[in-house]
């Protein structure tokens, strides 16, 4: 079972790839937090990457309902030029526990989450910290 989880993450990540790779859209990105959205690794299988800012959405509210976390989108930045499907701000993305980032620090001041095209999440990483 942990082998297909981590087989299903890795193609999930990989079919980010292609919208992730640097194509200059991330010229005017501050290179320290470029580096900090490549070294973030899921907490479930540290071995596999977050994704990167292609796949990241602000979600800056957060709460749990009937024992479940769930995540607001928040993010009203332009989905084009990162490459990612749009996402209407305030679509709740229910966050499994194993994929809550505590590990890291976040400088962007906004709770993250990455996900893929399917709306599988990668990771969530709470605000605050740096």
């Amino acid at each position: 079972m942990r082998q297909t989880i981590l087989w299903l993450g890795v193609v999930g990540c990989l079919g980010g790839v292609a919208s992730a790779r640097d194509l200059g859209q991330w010229g005017a990105v501050d290179p320290a937090l470029r580096e900090w959205y490549q070294a973030l690794m899921q907490p479930d299988v540290p071995t596999a990457s977050c994704c990167g800012e292609a796949d990241a959405y602000f979600a800056d509210e957060i709460h749990v309902r009937q024992g479940k976390t769930y995540a607001v989108i928040t993010d009203d930045r332009p989905d084009e030029p990162r490459g990612r499907p749009h996402i209407a701000i305030g679509t709740e993305i229910e966050i499994p526990i194993n994929k809550m980032k505590w590990d890291k620090g976040n400088p962007t001041g906004h709770g993250i989450v990455f996900l893929s095209r399917n709306r599988y999440v990668f990771c969530y990483v709470q605000p605050g910290g740096a």
